[in-house]
């Protein structure tokens, strides 16, 4: 295979992993084209807050050259956390002080900030990928749902959950992980409900009982979601249409109508914009055998479930070490290649053990007893027994 200067690179998926992955190539005189489905930056929201880790994260923002603009982006009073009962009993009221080692950063703004450090032309919007499969000549032929076709020499898929680039590599599909949710907001909670901004705070949310959750990021506007351990036909078999925001705030308050209603009241007083959700995760350890020219990084290799903080910063963990890996190998691509998954896949493997058992954790017949020894033991005060 030719050089990785020389090498006609294509990322599929503009998430944080492709945007990392692309940028330190590019730091490097080494281009990519980042093939994203989105028809533009802004066309859906991102997410909420995102921590970022020392570790992983960080690390290759600093590998990036983004570190200190990215510094300049966070914000310290979201490393708050609150964790309470559904009777809003508060077992652990962890106030910010800025040397927690995982500042709170929006993910939108985290995304452009990628997207801004990147050469006009590196990612082509709009291109949802359709197939992928590899030519005589060692290459791959990209097919793309607006009826385009590429070619590249190495392809890399960023491409998320339902990657359509993993089949060339493995046969490993999502599992569902025991969790739906519906995703809500609320806007201006201050003013909307004052007492339930209080109680949820600047920080991060985990209100446990029962085996549900209502958790996410507090602040002036709050991200959350109303989550619960059930089947994966719970949302079809309640018969409630999800698009519809009044049917789905008398819905989820039916499932907590024994919650406190400063919580519940976040759920009668969000935005309309609600989305419901089930989480999936691919089998802990997810492996393949190398395979010549093409690779994953991020929840296209080792989707995990999010309640360990990991999913985000494990891609752009992977991001970093497999620009670095091209980077360093230079006309032995394949070498690179193996370097890159011989590392990774038992990193992943840890993070993702770290997941199931936080979502263990969260969802419990007694929780939140096992969160707080959890945060007990590390040194967490411990508010309420």
């Amino acid at each position: 295979m030719t050089s990785s200067s020389a090498l006609s690179i294509a990322v599929v998926g503009g998430g944080l992993s492709g945007l990392v992955l692309a940028r330190i190539l590019q730091q490097h005189d080494i281009a990519s084209t980042v093939y994203e489905l989105d028809a533009t930056a802004d066309a859906r929201r991102q997410g909420g807050l995102l921590d970022l880790h020392v570790e992983s994260g960080q690390l290759a923002l600093r590998e990036a050259g983004l570190h200190e603009k990215f510094r300049r982006l966070t914000r310290p009073q979201a490393e708050a956390m609150r964790v309470m009962d559904k009777a809003g009993t508060v077992y652990i009221d962890q106030a910010p002080d800025g040397n927690s080692g995982r500042p709170e950063i929006d993910r939108t703004e985290l995304r452009a900030l990628l997207l801004d450090s990147l050469h006009p032309g590196r990612v082509v919007w709009d291109h949802k990928l359709s197939r992928a499969r590899r030519l005589d000549d060692g290459g791959f032929e990209l097919v793309f749902a607006n009826g385009s076709r590429r070619t590249a020499d190495l392809l890399i898929g960023a491409d998320g959950a339902w990657s359509r680039v993993r089949p060339l590599l493995s046969s490993a599909s999502p599992e569902y992980a025991g969790i739906s949710y519906v995703e809500f907001h609320v806007t201006d909670a201050p003013a909307k409900v004052p007492a339930s901004a209080a109680l949820v705070g600047t920080g991060s949310l985990f209100a446990l009982s029962d085996n549900k959750n209502i958790g996410g990021h507090g602040g002036r506007d709050l991200h959350l979601g109303a989550m619960l351990r059930t089947t994966e036909d719970w949302l079809e078999t309640r018969g409630v249409d999800w698009s519809d925001a009044a049917a789905t705030r008398t819905a989820l308050l039916a499932e907590f109508a024994d919650w406190t209603p400063a919580l519940t009241d976040l759920i009668r007083h969000c935005d309309d914009e609600i989305t419901a959700r089930r989480i999936y995760a691919l089998p802990t350890g997810h492996s393949w055998p190398r395979i010549p020219g093409v690779t994953l990084v991020g929840d296209a290799a080792h989707l995990m479930s999010p309640f360990a903080g990991e999913g985000a910063n494990a891609a752009m963990h992977d991001a970093r070490e497999m620009a670095l890996a091209l980077i360093e190998h230079g006309d032995d691509v394949e070498g690179a290649l193996h370097q890159y998954e011989t590392a990774m896949f038992p990193r992943a493997a840890a993070a993702a053990r770290q997941s199931a058992r936080g979502l263990d954790l969260c969802f419990a017949d007694d929780a939140p007893r096992g969160m707080v020894e959890f945060f007990g033991r590390m040194g967490v005060p411990v508010t309420s027994h």
